[in-house]
């Protein structure tokens, strides 16, 4: 895409990275849709969180959230009525409490993410192979600028 007249560069990629950032937003939202009415798309990061990390302490999960612990003890309790987390004590401190997810919760976070993937791959397949390099490069750059980590290839989850 070029740049638009009367725009700098920063001005073009930073409206380029708002669409591609609407589409992801887009497809997350249609991911969710055989558990929309059971999960938010806050609460899925969170199972997310617990899913790549295993139990986990509240305050922990609020910080790697970025959310106020009273937010994160909140979403934590809807998941918990849900059947898709748990608390449980701490075999190391009896008076810290771990949480963690069921059975159901982990089924949850694999079938949004496989139709996550299956949606972005067939996005991903409509570009010309060049275009694929590029993209590639681009967003490996964007994500370095971040401070993102790079997702292993075979993390099951790359949405925490």
């Amino acid at each position: 895409m070029a740049p638009t007249r009367g725009m700098d560069d920063v001005d073009a990629v930073t409206q380029a990275v708002l669409t591609a950032s609407r589409l992801l937003v887009a497809v997350s939202a249609r991911s969710l849709g055989e558990v929309e009415e059971r999960v938010t798309l806050p609460q899925l990061r969170m199972l997310v969180v617990l899913s790549t990390r295993g139990a986990t302490k509240l305050v922990t999960l609020a910080e790697l959230l970025q959310v106020a612990p009273s937010t994160a003890m909140r979403m934590v309790d809807r998941l918990i009525t849900a059947g898709l987390a748990l608390r449980q004590a701490n075999p190391d401190n009896r008076r810290e409490t771990l949480l963690q997810l069921t059975g159901e919760g982990r089924r949850t976070v694999e079938e949004v993410t496989a139709r996550r993937r299956a949606e972005i791959s067939a996005i991903v397949e409509r570009l010309a192979p060049a275009q694929r390099a590029s993209l590639i490069e681009a967003l490996t750059a964007f994500n370095e600028a971040g401070g993102e980590p790079p997702v292993d290839a075979a993390e099951e989850h790359p949405l925490g």
